[in-house]
C-alpha cells in the first residue's frame, strides 16, 4: 500500500504563504523537505509550482491544474487530485518505493488532508500575515512519532519537524 503523505511548513496561526510566496526562509526546512521528498513523487497545484520556478529534480512532478492551456516541461499534468494520486501511485510501484508526497498549496491541502495516512509538518514560531493556510487538522485523528526542535538562530526563527501518522 502507498502510504499519501502532506509535507508542509507552517506558522503558529498555520500561515502557509501570502502572495504565493512563503513568508521565512528557513534553510534547515529545505534540507528537510528535501531529503523527505527526494526519489518519490510530489503532487502540487500548479500555483505552488509557479512559485518554485522550475520542476524539482529527482522526482516525478505531478502539478494539478485546470488551465487546460497551461504548458510546463518536465512535469506532468493532471486535471485532478484523483488522477494525480493515480499517476503518483503508478510511479511509486515502478520505484519500489512506498510514499507520495503532496506539496502544496492550500487548496491541494484541503483537498487531501482527509486522504493523508502521514503529516511532515514544519511548525515555524511565527504568525506571519498570509492568505493560505494549512487546513486545521483534529488531534484525535494524528500520532506524533517524532519531533526535533531547533532554536531560533538570529536569522531564523524556531522550528520543529513534527511526523505524525493517522490512528
Amino acid at each position: 500500500m502507498t502510504t499519501v503523505s502532506l509535507i508542509v511548513a507552517h506558522g503558529k496561526n498555520r500561515a502557509i504563504g501570502k502572495d504565493n510566496v512563503m513568508p521565512w526562509h528557513i534553510p534547515g526546512d529545505l534540507k528537510f523537505f528535501k531529503t523527505q521528498t527526494m526519489g518519490k513523487p510530489v503532487i502540487m497545484g500548479r500555483k505552488t509550482f509557479q512559485s518554485i520556478g522550475r520542476p524539482l529534480p529527482g522526482r516525478l512532478n505531478i502539478v494539478i491544474t485546470r488551465d487546460e492551456n497551461f504548458k510546463a516541461e518536465g512535469v506532468r499534468l493532471s486535471s485532478s487530485l484523483e488522477d494525480a494520486l493515480k499517476l503518483a501511485r503508478v510511479e511509486v510501484q515502478r520505484l519500489g518505493g512506498d510514499e507520495l508526497m503532496i506539496i502544496g498549496g492550500a487548496q491541494i491541502y484541503m483537498q487531501s488532508i482527509d486522504l493523508a495516512d502521514r503529516l511532515y509538518i514544519t511548525e515555524v514560531d511565527l504568525e506571519p500575515e498570509a492568505d493560505a493556510f494549512f487546513p486545521e487538522t483534529k488531534v484525535e485523528q494524528w500520532s506524533e512519532v517524532s519531533r526535533e526542535a531547533h532554536a531560533p538562530d538570529g536569522s531564523t526563527p524556531g522550528y520543529a519537524f513534527v511526523v505524525s501518522n493517522r490512528v
